[in-house]
């Protein structure tokens, strides 16, 4: 796992965007995704851009995830959110990988 992300608070803890580190956001992970990274939710050094530069930056943080991110949604708030959607230093943004079954 590189630097630039460290593991942050249990999901419940860090909700409200006042508990954001400065200069960051806090990107939740779920089911393969949270796997693959080795913790539910990192605090990711940003200076701000989009959905799209986002999933850029947590690829390069985590290269083993790189390539479920290409494939699963993100959402800002209680929203999914578009690539060319702005996500603010401070947001906390959730990424969620394909699911399966029947």
């Amino acid at each position: 796992m590189d630097r630039s992300i460290q593991p942050a608070e249990p999901l419940a803890a860090a909700a409200a965007t006042e508990d954001v580190p400065p200069g960051t956001v806090v990107v939740e992970l779920f089911a393969g995704m949270a796997e693959l990274v080795g913790c539910r939710r990192v605090s990711l050094a940003w200076g701000g851009g989009d959905v799209a530069a986002l999933r850029g930056a947590l690829a390069r943080a985590c290269p083993a995830a790189a390539p479920l991110l290409e494939r699963s949604a993100v959402a800002i708030g209680d929203r999914y959110a578009a690539e060319d959607q702005t996500v603010d230093v401070g947001h906390v943004v959730a990424v969620i990988p394909p699911v399966s079954g029947g």
